[in-house]
């Protein structure tokens, strides 16, 4: 069975003093804190490319955040950082609001809060896990027809679409507690995949940039 490791990287922590929500906004770029986390993830990868790992491929999402994110782990790899418009932040009515109980509270937010479990403010679910998928599996052929079996690709994305493939992969039920999502900030969440059907057979999650997460800002992308 041809196999690649597909690592789902979040981007670092973003420069947001007015604590607002976002999402696909341009021009949202690291704080100081999140460009350490991005070096943080570079040498991550460096010590498994030191220790055998061939990382052939890396992409990102073209939001400023996870293309910032990207470039040290280019730099220490010598890759050159591809473009992946399905990896995209996920969309939402909500964006550029600071997103409370009583911005919430307005009536003419109640039309898009009457289904969570779609949910109604913004992209669904499903769709979100749907795309990340089909850019999982198609950059882990690329990994292979680049590096050979077991060849590893990086793709630099965001927290939801992230957590919604990850829920999706493990069976579970996609709509969630915002607050439980085990994706900090920095974290790479890896994928192996068959390549010649597409299909995940395992998953894996670490937090290199662990130390740097006491304090960092909390405030979701979508």
């Amino acid at each position: 069975m041809p196999s690649s490791t597909v690592h789902l990287l979040r981007h670092g922590e973003v420069y947001n003093p007015a604590g607002v929500l976002y999402g696909r906004l341009p021009e949202f770029h690291l704080s100081e804190r999140g460009l350490k986390m991005a070096e943080c993830v570079a040498e991550y990868f460096a010590e498994r490319a030191h220790d055998g790992a061939r990382i052939v491929y890396l992409a990102a999402s073209p939001l400023t955040r996870a293309q910032e994110t990207a470039a040290p782990t280019a730099a220490i790899l010598g890759l050159d950082i591809e473009p992946e418009p399905r990896i995209i932040e996920a969309e939402n009515r909500f964006e550029g609001l600071r997103v409370n109980r009583s911005e919430l509270a307005k009536p003419r937010h109640w039309p898009y809060l009457v289904n969570p479990f779609r949910p109604s403010w913004g992209e669904p679910y499903e769709q979100q896990a749907a795309r990340v998928l089909d850019a999982v599996a198609d950059a882990a052929r690329v990994a292979v027809d680049r590096g050979g079996e077991g060849a590893e690709a990086i793709l630099v994305a965001h927290q939801l679409p992230i957590w919604v493939t990850r829920l999706k992969v493990q069976g579970r039920p996609l709509w969630h507690d915002p607050r439980m999502r085990e994706c900090t900030l920095a974290s790479v969440t890896s994928l192996t995949v068959d390549t010649a059907s597409g299909a995940v057979v395992s998953l894996r999650y670490a937090e290199p940039a662990a130390a740097l997460l006491p304090g960092a800002a909390t405030t979701p992308g979508a």
